[in-house]
Order: C-alpha cells, then sequence, then structure tokens
C-alpha cells in the first residue's frame, strides 16, 4: 500500500480510495495518516468486505483503488525487459514482474492471452513491485517482438529445450547486450513458432536430478545474469 501512495505521490497515477479493516487501521497508523494527508479517502470495512475486495484467502486488511497501471508500449532506451507471454497464472507474473524489479528491468510487458496484471493474486505476488516499473500490456504478441526490435533489444527465449544454454551465451558475452528475455506458461512454455521467430532461444543448465525448474526461478537466473553482464565493466 505504502508503494501505491509513493507511485501516486510520483504523479504515475492516483489513489482514489483506501478500504481497511478496524485491525489493519490500528496496524497501520502512519500509513492512514499518509493516505489522508495526500487527500485520499479512508473508509472502514467489515473483515468479509475486505476479503471481497482483495480477491484473496488471506487479506491483509488494507486495499486501495488505484488508476490502471498499465502504460502504453514504449522500449526507447530500456536494456533489459521481461516480456510473460501467454503467462495466464496470476502469481507466477506477479512473481516474475517482482523478479524483473529487483533485477534492476526497464519493463515487463504482458503479451498474448496473458493474465491481467491487475489480477489480485498478481498484484499481491508482486508485493508492490507493479509499481516501481512500467507494465504494459498487448493481445498481439508480434506488435510487441517488433516493439523490441525497433528498441534494439535482442529477444531471447527462455525455453529448456534450447539447444545452448545461457552460461555459454554469457560466456561469449552475449547477455552484456540490450535483451528482452521471453517466457512462457509454466505449464507449456513457448510455441514452437513463437521461438522460431525470435533471434535466439537459451535454456537455464540443469546439473542434478531435477527435471526442470518453475517459471519464476527461471526468469530470475535469467534476468539477473543479463542484469549482472550489463553491469559488468568492459
Amino acid at each position: 500500500m505504502r508503494e501505491a501512495l509513493a507511485w501516486a505521490a510520483a504523479g504515475r497515477g492516483r489513489v482514489h480510495e483506501l478500504f481497511t479493516t478496524a485491525v489493519a487501521a490500528d496496524r497501520n497508523p502512519e500509513l492512514l495518516r499518509s493516505a489522508e494527508a495526500a487527500g485520499v479517502p479512508v473508509s472502514s470495512v467489515t473483515d468479509k468486505a475486505a476479503a471481497g475486495l482483495s480477491e484473496t484467502v488471506t487479506p491483509q486488511g488494507v486495499v486501495a483503488v488505484c488508476d490502471l497501471l498499465d502504460v502504453p508500449l514504449d522500449l526507447a532506451g530500456a536494456r533489459l525487459v521481461a516480456v510473460l507471454h501467454g503467462v495466464s497464472d496470476p502469481g507466477n507474473a506477479g512473481t516474475v514482474v517482482r523478479v524483473a524489479d529487483a533485477a534492476g528491468a526497464d519493463a515487463v510487458v504482458f503479451a498474448g492471452d496473458a493474465v491481467d496484471p491487475h489480477n489480485g493474486k498478481c498484484v499481491r505476488a508482486s508485493t508492490g513491485s507493479v509499481f516501481h516499473l512500467p507494465i504494459s500490456r498487448s493481445r498481439s504478441a508480434d506488435d510487441v517482438f517488433a516493439a523490441c526490435r525497433a528498441a534494439g533489444l535482442r529477444l531471447v527465449a527462455a525455453d529448456g529445450y534450447a539447444e545452448e544454454d545461457l552460461v555459454a551465451a554469457d560466456l561469449r558475452g552475449d547477455l552484456g547486450r540490450p535483451t528482452a528475455w521471453v517466457f512462457g506458461s509454466e505449464a507449456h512454455g513457448l510455441p514452437d513458432e513463437v521461438v522460431a521467430d525470435l533471434d535466439t532461444a537459451l535454456k537455464v543448465p540443469i546439473y542434478g536430478a531435477a527435471e526442470s525448474l518453475n517459471l519464476a526461478t527461471a526468469a530470475a537466473i535469467c534476468l539477473y545474469t543479463s542484469a549482472r553482464a550489463q553491469r559488468t565493466p568492459g
């Protein structure tokens, strides 16, 4: 909630109203004072109402009504972008947004038939990161890929079946270049035709007996490897 108020204070959107239970109000007096100082109306609600508003099983008791978060697709100057292609699970999507934020990515793009970034579970899984970096979405994955290329980003598919792994690509210096990592759904990965349309495909090497990595773990490794490579002098 503090992230939402900071986002609004930075002029990136507006928080229209804050709803809080009595218990949450007692727990977060400074938060409520900040909201009131910013001119945000604060209303008391029951626990049941808070649960309905937050779309979660265990609500925290404070819910904000904000402007939509997504912005027009503009990747000019970006060096690291995460593209979620057809990722339908809100928990996975929100966690990747959190990972991208932590890795210093410039944007996250929801492409194709992906979950709505405003989904309550997605927002909660991001732990506030949806307010920290630009979020865009487009039903046309082709438009997203064209925007990435126009911005000078190399499109890299995260594909567990790729012939080459990201360690080899990193050693060769490829990951120091401006990159858009494209991630598919955890259940099905990226369609073959999408992988074929991108600039290259890389896999995360698995040295043990695990069959695969979940989406958020793979995204963390890919994005952090690129972030480190881009920040290494020389």
